[in-house]
Protein backbone atom coordinates (compact mmCIF):
# COMPACT_ATOMS: atom_id res chain seq x y z
CA UNK A 1 0.00 0.00 0.00
CA UNK A 2 1.39 3.52 -1.22
CA UNK A 3 0.60 7.08 0.11
CA UNK A 4 -0.76 9.22 -2.59
CA UNK A 5 -1.61 12.60 -2.51
CA UNK A 6 -5.19 13.67 -1.68
CA UNK A 7 -7.19 15.00 -4.08
CA UNK A 8 -7.33 18.54 -4.11
CA UNK A 9 -10.94 20.89 -5.43
CA UNK A 10 -10.20 24.21 -6.52
CA UNK A 11 -12.64 27.08 -6.76
CA UNK A 12 -13.96 28.41 -9.67
CA UNK A 13 -12.84 31.80 -7.94
CA UNK A 14 -9.19 30.86 -8.17
CA UNK A 15 -7.87 34.28 -9.64
CA UNK A 16 -4.89 36.74 -10.16
CA UNK A 17 -5.21 40.19 -8.87
CA UNK A 18 -3.46 43.60 -9.84
CA UNK A 19 -3.68 46.20 -7.35
CA UNK A 20 -0.89 49.25 -7.34
CA UNK A 21 1.42 47.52 -9.53
CA UNK A 22 1.18 44.66 -7.95
CA UNK A 23 -0.39 40.87 -8.70
CA UNK A 24 -1.25 37.97 -6.27
CA UNK A 25 -2.68 35.15 -6.85
CA UNK A 26 -5.60 33.58 -5.23
CA UNK A 27 -6.42 29.91 -4.40
CA UNK A 28 -9.44 28.57 -2.80
CA UNK A 29 -9.07 24.95 -2.45
CA UNK A 30 -9.86 22.17 -0.49
CA UNK A 31 -9.43 18.66 0.02
CA UNK A 32 -11.80 16.18 -1.91
CA UNK A 33 -13.04 14.54 1.65
CA UNK A 34 -13.42 17.65 3.85
CA UNK A 35 -16.38 20.04 2.66
CA UNK A 36 -13.91 22.94 4.40
CA UNK A 37 -12.45 25.42 1.89
CA UNK A 38 -9.00 26.97 2.46
CA UNK A 39 -7.45 30.12 1.19
CA UNK A 40 -4.06 30.68 0.09
CA UNK A 41 -2.74 34.38 -1.92
CA UNK A 42 0.85 34.07 -3.32
CA UNK A 43 2.83 37.02 -4.10
CA UNK A 44 4.81 37.79 -7.05
CA UNK A 45 7.69 36.39 -4.94
CA UNK A 46 6.05 32.86 -4.20
CA UNK A 47 5.61 34.00 -0.22
CA UNK A 48 1.89 32.43 1.09
CA UNK A 49 -0.51 34.30 3.12
CA UNK A 50 -2.31 31.13 4.45
CA UNK A 51 -5.33 31.56 6.48
CA UNK A 52 -5.69 29.53 9.69
CA UNK A 53 -9.29 28.89 9.40
CA UNK A 54 -11.12 26.79 7.31
CA UNK A 55 -14.32 28.22 5.25
CA UNK A 56 -17.73 26.82 4.88
CA UNK A 57 -18.06 27.71 1.11
CA UNK A 58 -15.53 29.41 -0.98
CA UNK A 59 -17.06 32.35 -1.25
CA UNK A 60 -16.97 32.91 2.00
CA UNK A 61 -13.35 32.26 1.47
CA UNK A 62 -13.36 34.69 -1.18
CA UNK A 63 -15.00 37.27 0.72
CA UNK A 64 -12.21 36.69 3.32
CA UNK A 65 -9.59 37.80 0.84
CA UNK A 66 -11.69 41.12 -0.36
CA UNK A 67 -12.24 41.88 3.51
CA UNK A 68 -8.46 42.42 3.93
CA UNK A 69 -8.09 43.55 0.48
CA UNK A 70 -10.15 46.70 1.08
CA UNK A 71 -9.31 46.83 4.68
CA UNK A 72 -5.45 46.65 4.41
CA UNK A 73 -4.41 46.78 0.73
CA UNK A 74 -2.75 44.30 -1.62
CA UNK A 75 0.42 45.34 0.29
CA UNK A 76 -0.49 43.50 3.24
CA UNK A 77 0.36 40.09 1.04
CA UNK A 78 3.87 41.09 0.28
CA UNK A 79 5.88 39.24 2.52
CA UNK A 80 9.69 38.23 2.26
CA UNK A 81 11.19 35.85 0.25
CA UNK A 82 10.06 32.27 0.67
CA UNK A 83 8.35 32.72 4.24
CA UNK A 84 4.98 31.17 4.85
CA UNK A 85 2.95 33.79 6.83
CA UNK A 86 -0.43 32.88 8.25
CA UNK A 87 -3.14 35.53 8.29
Amino acid sequence: MTDSDPDIIYSRLCREVTQDGITVRVEIYRIAANPKWALEVTNELESSTIWDELFDTDVQACEAFEEVLADEGIGTFLGGGDAETLH
